[in-house]
């Protein structure tokens, strides 16, 4: 076997390899070998076929089935000899010469081919005792309990469709649709053809929810309100916005009270263990919050402390993930990118470097994970799996079987929780200051650390 190397720049390798005619028809011969066990052909027993009469009847399948695992074990070994990790499938040339490939799989020529593909490059992993994060310290505001009992109070005694001349109450909840603007042009993420609000809730911004109220059902109306000083979107801090909002639908909670009864309902003892119950959810979500915030620190921080080439097939395939789903939600809700305030040029710019600093970040946490030994457990996969089902309420057998059925997907599942054991490692490692925060603040954190690429759904 010879091998030539034709190019190497950057991460880019190009070799041309020459495998011996002779190798090939001991590999041949070799194979025959085999099927001289097997073969069934009329006139000779099992085991008797003499071989060049073999050789005349499955000569050229068997030369072209060991062709195919002569290139691949010399990709294979000539990739080990020079300590190289392809970071996709090599990419094979074989001649384009039919007349060539004739004489190879009559075994009268060597077999001359090329071979290109990019290699991993190495990692070197920064100190991370050198890295810094602010861990979120949140109390729990009474007032912000009380809202969230009131909300589990509306939302289990359920609601049930005003009539026609029903009027928009506090308490109500509402289906709309609205369009917004800022000096007259539309903005990214001001519209929805059905969005849901519950009035008074304080989910959409300050003032909006009031002055829906006593609005009735296809009425249309004109909201103004001033997106708050520290807004999670700072593009829209302060400004003045306009949203024409069309009623679609008014449903107003059923009678009932909060009492013991009520909680007992829940399976609750009291109206107090109902409380109790809310607020352990909430600090339950707040923790997983702060998780999020530090996660989010500790991988900016990698990333900064990283800089190396990256492998182009590697982020070439990441954006056409990201590229495809970023395209069909903006099909799929009959928006364009306009609406969202960009152009498509300027899009596929932001998302090629989040797909650049995804594949970057996910060669620094894998080596991370090889070096310090993280590994994820099968029980550890078992409860993603089980996560993962529970997110599909009513669906959970056929995704179940979706997965039993498609292991690379199930494989795929290993990722994230590798990913958070191994920040959750260097987050040990790093120096913590705690900083405390309102709940608001927090969430506003994560509001703006969003990667905006829309979710990715197997199903």
């Amino acid at each position: 076997m010879q091998v030539t190397e034709t190019l190497n720049e950057g991460l880019k390798r190009k070799l041309s390899l020459v495998i011996p005619k002779k190798d090939l028809s001991d590999r041949l011969d070799a194979r025959l070998d085999e099927l001289k066990g097997t073969a069934n052909i009329k006139g000779f027993r099992p085991g008797k076929v003499p071989t060049a009469h073999l050789k005349k009847v499955y000569g050229r399948s068997a030369m072209s089935e060991v062709l195919s695992d002569a290139i691949n074990s010399t990709v294979s070994k000539t990739l080990d000899d020079r300590s190289e990790r392809a970071a996709t499938q090599p990419k094979v040339d074989l001649p384009e010469d039919q007349g060539v490939i004739n004489q190879v799989l009559d075994g009268e020529a060597d077999l001359n081919f090329e071979v290109s593909y990019e290699v991993l490059p190495p990692v070197t992993l920064m100190d991370f005792k050198s890295l810094a994060v602010d861990k979120p310290v949140v109390e729990l505001d009474e007032k912000d309990v009380d809202t969230e009992v009131q909300r589990v109070f509306a939302q289990q005694r359920g609601y049930e469709e005003k009539g026609e001349d029903g009027v928009v109450e506090t308490g109500d909840r509402l289906g709309l649709s609205f369009k917004g603007t800022i000096k007259g042009e539309a903005f990214a993420g001001g519209s929805a053809d059905h969005a849901h609000l519950t009035v008074g809730s304080g989910e959409f911004i300050p003032g909006f929810e009031e002055q829906l109220v006593g609005m009735k059902k296809n009425e249309t109306k004109t909201v103004k309100v001033t997106f708050p000083k520290d807004y999670a979107q700072d593009e829209l801090a302060g400004k003045k916005a306009d949203f024409e909002v069309t009623i679609l639908h008014i449903d107003g909670p059923k009678a009932g009270e909060l009492n013991d009864e009520f909680a007992k309902s829940l399976g609750l003892e009291n109206v107090a263990g109902l409380r109790d119950a809310v607020k352990d959810q909430m600090k339950t979500a707040l923790d997983s919050m702060g998780r999020q915030a530090i996660k989010r620190q500790i991988l900016d921080q990698l990333d900064d402390g990283h800089k190396f080439a990256v492998p182009e097939q590697l982020v070439e395939a990441e954006f056409n993930t990201i590229w495809q789903r970023v395209v069909h939600e903006v099909e799929h809700h009959g928006r364009s990118f306009e609406d969202e305030g960009t152009t498509e040029e300027a899009a596929k710019e932001q998302y090629q470097k989040i797909a650049e600093r995804r594949v970057r970040l996910g060669l620094v946490v894998a080596e991370i994970g090889n070096q310090n030994k993280v590994e994820v457990t099968e029980e550890e996969h078992q409860q993603a799996l089980i996560a993962e089902v529970r997110r599909f309420p009513g669906q959970e057998q056929q995704v179940y079987d979706y997965y039993r059925k498609n292991p690379q997907a199930l494989a795929g599942l290993r990722a994230p929780v590798f990913e958070n054991k191994v920040v959750d490692f260097v987050t040990e490692l790093a120096k913590k200051t705690d900083k405390p925060m309102t709940r608001a603040e927090l969430s506003k954190i994560i509001a703006s650390e969003e990667d905006e690429v829309p979710e990715e759904h197997h199903h």
